[in-house]
């Protein structure tokens, strides 16, 4: 009797622990549905130039904008050149670039970000060259950042005349903390404690949600919603710690996002993505295939050794058609993304043809859900 009593014990601490972990699964923090309104990065862009090329740079005497650019560089280092020097240039290691980069919130002058280097000329491959002292402007003019450094190439490029190899895009690169920030972005947090927050997925049940979520937690009135794309917190006046703290402790809250219901498909790659809240109503699918199948022979056309005429070559062409059998499914109403796949998969429906029947599912108003094609 201890012994069954231990089991039952055991099966229901291990339902209970599935079902803790189930809910788990399901719900998110508000920190990744979320944005405070004004917390954001913001996007960095400059014009600059990458040496050290092996003869994979900007042709120069075609890519007159590099050309620019390495005499404005050369000036700007004291060097006096006459034009025909400038003229007779056909050097290869050198490539113009154009750079960009996210600037975080909050950055301070000094820290590093990462940057990304991309080639605008006529150069096959970025690999092995160092970036020179660029400057990041933002949409106002201004430079936020400063970004120099060797560059890491994810891609290759090898071949000759008649032959060439290629991995990836050797043309685009990145440098890690290859840039310093100079200066800040001015933002500073609410004094008065009145957050906006918006949701990265605008949604009514999930606003609604979040607003009842943080009030069971702060307390009444604190949150409220504006419409299904933001919601309003406002620090409650007892609240101990900085704003701040109320800020992280706001952000580990966790909610259950609702989610459309929704198909999306790409008639490209053949990929299918079902949503769990997607319904079928009742209908019936059959799908069956028709084959061709061509084929060629030559038969020669030879006369007797007396007779007279000439050896003639015959081509002889068959057609076969084959056409699969359609299995008939019958797919009741509420039926959920589990059954719909077990149904389809049960007429061997590729994914390319599963395309085909949703749309035509769709089509026949059965689908109960949004059906997006890429």
């Amino acid at each position: 009797m201890t012994r069954t009593v231990g089991i039952t014990r055991t099966l229901i601490l291990s339902l209970l622990l599935f079902l803790c972990c189930s809910f788990t699964a399901e719900a998110a923090r508000i920190k990744d549905i979320a944005n405070i309104q004004g917390v954001r990065e913001n996007q960095l862009m400059g014009y600059g130039i990458v040496i050290g090329l092996n003869g994979t740079g900007d042709d120069i005497k075609k890519s007159v904008f590099t050309r620019q650019a390495m005499i404005n560089m050369i000036k700007r280092m004291g060097m006096a050149l006459t034009p025909d020097v400038f003229n007779q240039m056909k050097t290869k290691n050198v490539a113009a670039v154009m750079v960009t980069a996210q600037l975080p919130p909050f950055a301070k002058p000094g820290s590093t970000i990462d940057i990304h280097v991309s080639s605008i000329g006529d150069a096959s491959s970025l690999s092995g060259g160092n970036l020179l002292m660029t400057p990041l402007k933002g949409p106002d003019g201004r430079t936020y950042a400063v970004a120099q450094g060797p560059m890491a190439v994810g891609g290759l490029s090898f071949g000759g005349k008649a032959a060439k190899v290629q991995k990836n895009f050797p043309t685009a690169g990145r440098v890690a903390g290859g840039a310093i920030v100079e200066r800040s972005v001015n933002f500073s947090l609410p004094k008065n404690g009145e957050l906006l927050f918006q949701l990265k997925e605008i949604d009514f049940t999930t606003a609604a949600r979040m607003v009842t979520a943080v009030n069971q937690r702060f307390g009444p009135s604190t949150a409220s919603s504006q419409d299904a794309a933001s919601v309003r917190v406002n620090r409650p006046p007892d609240y101990p710690g900085s704003l701040v703290q109320f800020i992280a402790e706001l952000e580990s809250i966790d909610i259950e996002p609702d989610t459309p219901a929704r198909i999306v498909v790409n008639e490209r790659t053949g990929t299918i993505v079902m949503g769990q809240d997607v319904r079928i109503s009742t209908v019936a699918v059959s799908h069956g295939n028709l084959n061709l199948i061509i084929s060629e022979s030559i038969e020669v056309s030879q006369p007797n050794p007396l007779a007279g005429g000439d050896t003639v070559a015959a081509p002889q062409t068959t057609i076969e058609t084959i056409e699969e059998e359609g299995n008939l499914v019958v797919m009741e109403m509420g039926v959920n993304i589990g059954e719909i796949a077990k149904a389809l998969n049960a007429i061997g429906a590729t994914p390319r043809d599963l395309i085909a029947i949703f749309q035509a599912i769709k089509a026949a108003g059965a689908l109960q859900g949004e059906l997006v094609i890429l």
